[in-house]
């Protein structure tokens, strides 16, 4: 059983890092809201208050922070943690960040002889808590092979895409999909609406026709009882698809479609959207 040190306990890490401690891990968590560390505290976990603190004989340090700004600050910070890693000890990178970014904390941790993997997931609070996640990784397979027993404590399937920043690539294109099947489907709901057709009967009919993404009838519930309690935060899928046009930009590829729905999402976020499921765009559509 390995040592982990664990940063970053919102929706995703905190049940992350609570599938590691039933599986027997010590755990030596971080997160800005020390009160969201509660119940792995309870349990037995070590929490810190400040980010260098973690590494502390830990052999491996997990991330599942919200943006490429906040883990540069985390890991680079004046209390960052990247400094106090020793020699040879393994920084697994679970957050969504764009693939430059996680090419640049490949170079950074390589100078001070820190193995670096870009593990980014498929998957909301569900499969988090159930350990059901899917792994999308870029990194050494020596590496890999190291952590994958903490993988599949978190997670049902890890896809190893090759080197560093093709797990970001691929959790791109997967939350552009996500993000734009969303929207079409509102998009459709409202207008159906609109012409005067049933919601229940727009439901029952567009979930099931072959053009339909599959986990759109996991939200269904969402749109009836208009309750979007957050499994992925809107404000988050936004600054996914910025991150995507982002890379696109870096690659010189034209994102037409993207740029419309990362600046739709951005209306409802700024709208009292923010911490509500990505789901509520379709309200946001309705309302407006």
């Amino acid at each position: 059983m390995k040592d982990i040190g664990f940063i970053g306990l919102g929706i995703m890490g905190s049940r992350m890092a609570l599938n590691l401690q039933k599986a027997g891990h010590a755990l030596t968590v971080y997160n800005r809201t020390l009160e969201k560390a509660a119940v792995l505290k309870k349990q037995g976990a070590k929490v810190v208050d400040k980010p260098s603190a973690v590494p502390f004989e830990n052999e491996i340090i997990i991330s599942m922070l919200s943006t490429p700004e906040t883990i540069r600050e985390t890991a680079l910070g004046p209390d960052g943690f990247l400094e106090k890693m020793s020699p040879g000890t393994i920084w697994l990178n679970c957050s969504t960040v764009n693939p430059s970014f996680a090419k640049e904390m490949e170079k950074t941790s390589e100078t001070r002889g820190i193995r670096y993997i870009d593990a980014p997931v498929a998957g909301t609070k569900g499969p988090a808590e159930k350990g059901e996640l899917v792994f999308l990784v870029g990194g050494n397979t020596t590496d890999i092979v190291e952590v994958q027993p903490l993988l599949d404590r978190m997670g049902k399937k890890t896809l190893h895409l090759g080197k560093v920043g093709h797990g970001s690539n691929m959790k791109m294109l997967i939350n552009l999909l996500l993000a734009q099947s969303m929207l079409a489907f509102s998009e459709a709901m409202v207008l159906g609406e609109q012409m005067g057709l049933a919601q229940e009967t727009l439901l029952n009919v567009l979930l099931n026709v072959p053009v339909t993404a599959p986990f759109l009838g996991l939200v269904r519930t969402k749109l009836e009882n208009s309750d979007y309690e957050a499994n992925f935060p809107l404000q988050w899928i936004q600054k996914d698809l910025h991150l995507a046009t982002t890379t696109a930009y870096e690659q010189g590829v034209a994102m037409p479609s993207l740029n419309v729905a990362k600046e739709l999402y951005a209306m409802a976020k700024q709208n009292g959207y923010a911490k509500q499921d990505f789901s509520a765009i379709y309200d946001y559509l309705k309302k407006g």
